[in-house]
């Protein structure tokens, strides 16, 4: 709901309120931005700097008007407001004081229109437009888009005059609120996406930013605002995000009053944009949340905004697929009798997707040459990719496929028929990856893009796509704003005449997890790291962003490629669950044990596959161990996964949140195998005769049997849970019981509590 009396705007809704006025000289201040309030309580929330502070600059000394000491909506440069100004604009080589004021404003019943070259969220929400004028030279629209959860602002600045400009800075928003808090972001780089950081926001500026050409897996576009107190559960937590999948830039910066100015939106790091008479440029969305419960809060609401507006509609709460990929089986040797190899034994164990990714096309033998030439490699598959369709369907599996359609091999006919089409700068070609970008700024380009892989998804029954990009940008300059809406225009292109394939967006794993490349494909390889223990912290980071249901996590080999780190095919297999589960490993080395280990995994993770895709997901506080929990209805499901498992070890709990307190629960672990061989010389201690660890006898038991690990079960009430169940014990180094909880180091245990009748 949108009200406004009398130039004070309040949008509210049962989650917030947004609380802001045109004050008399026509800024816009605002007043509040938190928990749901009464627009008659406006004057309350007015700051009240009576006389001021004596060395400011007074925007009228009349009635001692300062900028700097009020919290604004947006705000110029040169009028008195020495704090990071949202908007640059130059005229010539000049600099341009701004000062932009109110003039006009409607409340829209709909979300704008969608002919914005931009993503935008989807579904009805009620959009207030605000127009501000500078000097009747240039025009200022800012649109709040109210949703249930959270509310969307986004700026379109128009040149309404006969002068020429340059932009050379336009946020999405600008916020000014008070208060102490911490920013966490969410930082890192490939195989080690989305690290949660804080920093206390103080008087310097905390800049994140990415000039990669992509959101990038440096820092995270989004990020949070948390009290220093707050808790997963408990406090208050802001949170923002762009919809945007370029060059960011984001700040925070506490002032000598206590006002925290947040903005973010495009980077516009080394280059200006031409503002001609009539032209206008739009900034991306940007998402605004709160909750004055914690980080969970936060993320629920976050959670629910990406499932129900941000997703294409086709995939709104659709169940994806459990696959197996090709990639780290067989990387580039492979021939259609090893994938329909791979494919039947995927089949067998459950798998409901086959996923063929580099390697199919032109000379593609390595990744020196063949990006650009999407020609099906008929050495490697002489029945072309609609043949291996068939057959995949034909073993139960539907068939997806790996492309890289942005950049471009020189070693390709791609390359030497159009060498004008990779990006070059002055000072010549750079090369990342043996590849150079393809410039989507031309139409040519694009309309390639679109016409050969819409070619090659038309010639078989293809369901899925894996949509790759390794290549970070250096010579984009002015051009990285337009690449990026190039790429959008062919991605609609592409995909919306084909809602029923799924896209999963990847950039060299998690180097693009932005909200805008999520109103494409409604799921995004996390990273190219997929040993679980890595996985719990990447994981973690983008959950308190990200619902899982977008979150690609697949199951892999140990010792894993990345950290040489060996874990049980249990913990592989837990951490997934709370993801989207995959598998891509080579399945014909697997022993009969694990494939039954495998076959019981995805059995657990269809049963309860609504769950933990559509759940709400929680970060459950654990001193000893890191929690996860998922819920819907009547059910929760939580898992415990540990790093290094000390001596002696004390006992450990199970804490639920969000259960009925007065209503019992049955809870029963998942049941989990122990390899013998795990125990190596121990087990002569407990053998009728001394078996040699290294020997065939236990190699061959090792292969075929498997022990009982810590199966619990018991009924508890959901006060009790919130509080804490004692579980059976860890490993205490006296010996074997199957009640005890044996896995050792990287181990892990999902437990499912469901409501009694």
């Amino acid at each position: 709901m949108i009200e406004v009396k009398d130039k004070l705007f309040h949008i509210k809704t049962r989650n917030y309120s947004y609380l802001f006025e045109a004050e008399p000289h026509g800024h816009l201040q605002q007043l509040h931005f938190g928990a749901p309030i009464e627009s008659m309580d406006a004057d309350a929330f007015r700051l009240k700097p009576l006389l001021g502070w004596g060395s400011n600059v007074l925007y009228d000394e009349g009635d001692m008007a300062c900028l700097d000491a009020a919290a604004l909506e947006f705000s110029g440069h040169g009028r008195g407001d020495y704090r990071e100004s949202p908007i640059e604009i130059f005229e010539g080589s000049r600099p341009l004081p701004t000062d932009f004021v109110y003039k006009s404003h409607r409340v829209l019943k709909a979300a704008p229109p969608m002919e914005s070259t931009l993503p935008l969220p989807e579904g009805e929400a009620e959009t207030l437009e605000i127009s501000l004028s500078h000097l009747d030279a240039l025009e200022l629209t800012l649109y709040y888009t109210a949703y249930e959860d959270v509310l969307c602002r986004r700026a379109v600045l128009k040149n309404i005059s006969e002068r020429e400009y340059e932009l050379g800075k336009l946020m999405s928003f600008m916020l000014d609120i008070p208060g102490k808090y911490e920013l966490v972001g969410f930082d890192g780089a490939w195989i080690a996406e989305a690290h949660k950081s804080i920093t206390p926001v103080d008087r310097a500026r905390i800049v994140r930013d990415s000039v990669t050409g992509a959101s990038s897996n440096r820092h995270q576009p989004g990020f949070l605002l948390a009290s220093p107190a707050a808790t997963e559960e408990h406090g208050t937590v802001y949170g923002f995000n762009l919809i945007y999948s370029g060059n960011h830039y984001a700040s925070a910066q506490r002032s000598h009053q206590g006002l925290n100015r947040i903005m973010q939106g495009i980077n516009f790091a080394n280059f200006k944009m031409p503002l001609a008479p009539k032209a206008e440029f739009e900034a991306p969305a940007a998402v605004l949340g709160w909750s004055g419960e914690g980080f969970n809060g936060l993320s629920a609401r976050f959670h629910r905004f990406v499932n129900e507006h941000i997703v294409p509609q086709y995939w709104r709460n659709r169940p994806r697929p459990v696959l197996y990929n090709s990639w780290e089986g067989c990387f580039f040797d492979f021939d259609q009798k090893r994938l329909l190899s791979l494919g039947k034994k995927a089949a067998q164990l459950g798998c409901e997707l086959f996923v063929l990714d580099d390697g199919w096309f032109g000379a593609r033998n390595n990744d020196c040459a063949g990006l650009g030439d999407y020609n099906v490699n008929l050495k490697k598959l002489p029945e072309g990719l609609s043949g291996l369709a068939k057959k995949m369907r034909a073993l139960g599996l539907d068939f997806g496929l790996w492309v890289e359609p942005e950049s471009v091999n020189p070693d390709s006919d791609l390359y030497r028929a159009h060498p004008d089409w990779a990006i070059v700068d002055e000072l010549g070609e750079i090369y990342g990856r043996h590849q150079l970008l393809l410039d989507l700024t031309k139409q040519e380009v694009r309309d390639y893009i679109v016409d050969s892989v819409g070619k090659v998804l038309d010639s078989a029954d293809i369901r899925y796509v894996k949509w790759d990009m390794n290549r970070h940008s250096t010579a984009l300059g002015a051009k990285a704003h337009e690449y990026i809406l190039g790429l959008y225009e062919i991605m609609g292109r592409i995909f919306r005449p084909r809602p029923h394939i799924l896209l999963e967006n990847c950039s060299s794993g998690g180097n693009r997890f932005d909200l805008a490349m999520l109103c494409f494909s409604p799921q995004i390889w996390a990273s190219d790291d997929t040993d679980p223990i890595e996985r719990l912290d990447i994981q973690q980071g983008l959950s308190y962003l990200y619902p899982q249901s977008c979150m690609g996590a697949h199951v892999s080999a140990a010792p894993h490629a990345q950290t040489l780190r060996t874990t049980p095919l249990s913990t592989r297999g837990n951490v997934s669950f709370f993801g989207l589960l995959g598998y891509e490993l080579d399945l014909k080395h697997f022993l009969p044990v694990e494939e039954t280990e495998i076959k019981n995994q995805i059995a657990f993770y269809k049963k309860y596959r609504e769950i933990f895709q559509f759940g709400r997901f929680s970060r459950i506080e654990n001193e000893d161990c890191q929690c996860w929990q998922v819920s819907k209805g009547n059910t929760h499901i939580a898992g415990i996964f540990h790093r290094m498992i000390n001596a002696a070890p004390g006992y450990e709990f199970l804490r639920m949140s969000g259960l009925e307190k007065n209503r019992r629960y049955r809870v029963a672990s998942r049941q989990q195998k122990l390899r013998v061989g795990q125990f190596g010389a121990l087990v002569k201690h407990i053998a009728p005769v001394n078996l040699d660890p290294n020997g065939v006898v236990l190699r061959t038991v090792d292969h075929r049997y498997a022990m009982d690990d810590g199966q619990e079960s018991f009924t508890a009430s959901g006060a009790a849970l919130d509080a804490g169940v004692a579980l059976s014990s860890l490993f205490t180094g006296t010996g074997y019981d199957k009640a005890m909880r044996v896995q050792g180091d990287m181990s892990s245990y999902v437990y499912v509590a469901e409501a009694e009748k």
